[in-house]
């Protein structure tokens, strides 16, 4: 899995705008892989040093460049990546195979029965993941589905990155870093402390991510 950072003009004020995000959540980019989408940003080579190079002085770790042509792009720079789009063959006179009906994504959920320390990234897209200890600060939960911690929740957790708003996050001590469901997300910054070290339950209403105690 890898983050694109989806890059905008004037380049100042997009840097500036990060910067501000960067102060507010330290350390988020940490052992992170980053994809940079120049679409509509880079006219020439030296606009894509020059993002690539402000990127990398905030510790931003790119593995490859989407939206910009390849004749900006050298052997120096992270490579081009295509997102695994279909290609069209030369083949107009061969009949395209019946389009089977795709079955409903069923739920495969994950229990884990340990302490998650930091460094470490726990992932499941294809359901819930439940952890039967602590969560430690730097570790990392990502769930298609909700997110159940029996214990202290002091890393990352992202919940719903398949099945959406429905997913939810659970635990019985709230002291995370970040907090997210379908893409809506609270920093440690942005937790009221009343929440802190309390069991909690976290959902979204209306793309507004809710806490409540339990």
């Amino acid at each position: 899995m890898a983050m694109t950072l989806v890059a905008d003009v004037p380049l100042q004020t997009w840097l500036a705008d990060f910067d501000v995000w960067l102060q507010r959540s330290p350390g988020f980019f940490n052992g992170r892989t980053v994809v940079l989408d120049l679409a509509d940003t880079a006219q020439s080579r030296t606009d894509v040093e020059r993002w690539i190079a402000e990127l990398a002085t905030r510790g931003v770790r790119l593995i490859g460049l989407e939206g910009v042509r390849a004749s900006l792009v050298d052997a120096t720079m992270p490579p081009i990546l295509r997102g695994g789009r279909d290609s069209t063959l030369p083949m107009a006179d061969v009949a395209a195979p019946p389009v089977e009906p795709r079955k409903p994504l069923e739920p495969v959920n994950l229990l884990v029965e340990r302490r998650v320390r930091s460094g470490q990234s726990i992932v499941c897209l294809e359901g819930d993941v439940t952890i039967i200890g602590s969560v430690g600060a730097g570790a990392e939960i990502i769930a298609g589905g909700s997110i159940h911690v029996y214990g202290t929740l002091a890393g990352r957790a992202i919940a719903g990155a398949t099945f959406g708003a429905s997913a939810q996050i659970f635990c019985t001590k709230l002291e995370a870093e970040l907090l997210a469901v379908d893409g809506t997300y609270r920093t440690a910054e942005d937790i009221d402390n009343a929440f802190r070290g309390k069991a909690v339950r976290v959902s979204t209403e209306d793309d507004t991510l809710q806490i409540t105690a339990l």
